[in-house]
């Protein structure tokens, strides 16, 4: 393919996932075309949407690649990252249930949320009234 840069990756070491969603940020950028390349690797053909000299499809090549990088980061984080995002959801919907009832205001002091001191949860037509 002429006027297009081959790269030859290894999914051991950038995912499957990185690897889309490097392509995918390109989208615009250039044509992209990926295959099954020897040995289990991807082969990512990008090609300019407009024509492109050498230095800019190596320039190209460089983006893709810091593209990836990024991508493949990302995804390990995540990987890291797992279980305390797990954690933090169960505890907001855990909370959200009510298994928390009684919570400690700004000055420390115990107060419930269903006592309603200030009348947040009263409808508007019974404090003040439907309209006429």
């Amino acid at each position: 393919m002429t006027g297009s840069i081959k790269l030859l990756l290894d999914p051991k070491i950038y995912p499957l996932e990185a690897i889309y969603g490097a392509s995918y940020v390109f989208i615009d950028k250039a044509y992209l075309f990926l295959k099954s390349g020897p040995s289990g690797k991807i082969e990512v053909s990008l090609k300019g949407k407009k024509k492109l000299s050498k230095k800019q499809l190596r320039d190209l090549k460089g983006e893709f690649l810091n593209e990836l990088l990024n991508y493949t980061l990302r995804i390990n984080l995540a990987k890291y990252n797992k279980k305390i995002r797990e954690h933090i959801v169960s505890r907001a919907l855990f909370s959200a249930l009510g298994g928390e009832k009684n919570t400690e205001g700004d000055e420390g002091e115990k107060f419930n949320y269903e006592k309603d001191p200030f009348g947040i949860a009263i409808p508007w037509e019974e404090k003040y009234g439907k309209k006429k």
